[in-house]
């Protein structure tokens, strides 16, 4: 099966120190799509897996879990409309790295499980905008419990929110039982496997992290999974439609 072996192409590229920062980014880009199609077959998983190489199963396997639990962390939730949000470059992979590392030596909490939690609420800071529930910045943070926890920071700061995830976690005893103080970072036993799939996935390999910081941001429509790329701005919810309509051909 092609997107089988498209995606080995993807991994080797990802992982060889002879490719360029364009040949990365593209490479990641369809990493990410082919992980979003795969995951959202698993009829296919007879056929696609057995082209995994071996040192590339853990990864494949990894990637996929994870994928299939926000798919149905989101089932049912897909709009009509597009958000109101701003998308943005995300904040410079090295410089997040050395924010997830201070959060972890004041915390305890692991760099890798702070990642994860951006990466999956965030894309790593490129959603700037407010969630359903009302939470903000990159770390998706109510304000109200921002407020207990931000250490007088900025929710919209990617430093302060990274701290602020750490203490929150740390008091919601992750050293003594992660799941449960994840389950509490968003109730849902899905978005925990989640977190720590891609967390596990990040402290293994070390291609990981440089190439999830390179993914885009989907949002789930009744029309399809949309591209919503670093630009994009709304103030107001719009028809997904209407969007698709004034975009070009991809």
């Amino acid at each position: 099966m092609r997107i089988a072996d498209d995606l080995v192409a993807d991994e080797r590229a990802l992982r060889d120190p002879a490719s360029s920062p364009e040949l990365l980014t593209a490479a990641a880009h369809r990493q990410q799509a082919a992980y979003r199609t795969i995951g959202r077959h698993p009829e296919w998983d007879a056929i696609v897996r057995p082209r995994i190489p071996a040192e590339l199963l853990g990864f494949y396997d990894g990637n996929i879990s994870a994928r299939r639990h926000l798919t149905a962390l989101s089932e049912g939730t897909e709009k009509d409309t597009v958000p109101a949000w701003r998308i943005v470059e995300p904040t410079p992979a090295e410089e997040l790295l050395g924010y997830y590392r201070e959060a972890e030596a004041a915390s305890g909490v692991p760099w890798n499980v702070l990642a994860a939690v951006n990466f999956i609420e965030t894309a790593f800071g490129r959603i700037n905008g407010v969630s359903t529930a009302g939470a903000q910045g990159p770390m998706q943070f109510l304000p109200s419990t921002f407020a207990a926890y931000g250490d007088g920071g900025d929710i919209n700061a990617p430093r302060d929110a990274i701290l602020a995830a750490g203490r929150y976690l740390a008091a919601n005893n992750f050293a003594g039982d992660p799941h449960h103080a994840l389950w509490r970072y968003n109730n849902s036993d899905h978005y925990v496997r989640a977190v720590l799939d891609y967390a596990d996935l990040m402290a293994a390999d070390p291609a990981a992290f440089p190439a999830y910081h390179r993914w885009q941001v989907y949002y789930k429509t009744t029309m399809g999974d949309v591209l919503l790329p670093v630009g994009y701005f709304s103030p107001t919810r719009i028809p997904v439609a209407e969007y698709l309509a004034t975009q070009p051909p991809r």
